[in-house]
């Protein structure tokens, strides 16, 4: 990455301000598989006012991507679990499927039969269909 796209878009990652703010105030708790780094705050009052909670936020590898934070990792963020991923051992069930970014956009976005931009034939209306027409 360039200086200048480091110093200027935040949307490129982070930002020398990010960097500062994360030595001064943050402390690292773990990263998932896709390289994202997850940090929480170290001491204070984070966003949830008298609740007492500490801030939590996460810095991207490259383009700041939300779909591209695991479910484990969202929840954590969200405070709906209180203990980061990297401190419990949990096993995925054997019907769940690794976690995959939203690909709209690239070529492994969903297509369907008959898209312009898939492959097939659409299938063809069963007669159900009653086209609206005034009086």
């Amino acid at each position: 990455m360039g200086i200048f796209s480091e110093i200027f878009s935040w949307w490129g990652g982070n930002t020398w301000g990010t960097r500062l703010t994360i030595a001064r105030q943050g402390r690292y708790v773990g990263s998932d598989s896709f390289g994202n780094r997850y940090y929480e705050q170290l001491k204070g009052v984070g966003p949830e006012g008298p609740l007492g909670r500490l801030r939590r936020w996460v810095t991207y590898t490259d383009l700041a991507e939300p779909s591209k934070v695991p479910p484990e990792w969202h929840g954590w963020l969200h405070y709906t679990v209180d203990v980061p991923p990297t401190e419990e051992a949990y096993t995925p069930k054997p019907w769940q499927k690794p976690h995959r970014p939203n690909m709209t956009g690239t070529p492994e976005a969903y297509r369907p039969a008959g898209s312009i931009l898939g492959t097939g034939q659409r299938p063809r209306a069963t007669g159900d269909y009653k086209p609206w027409r005034p009086e």
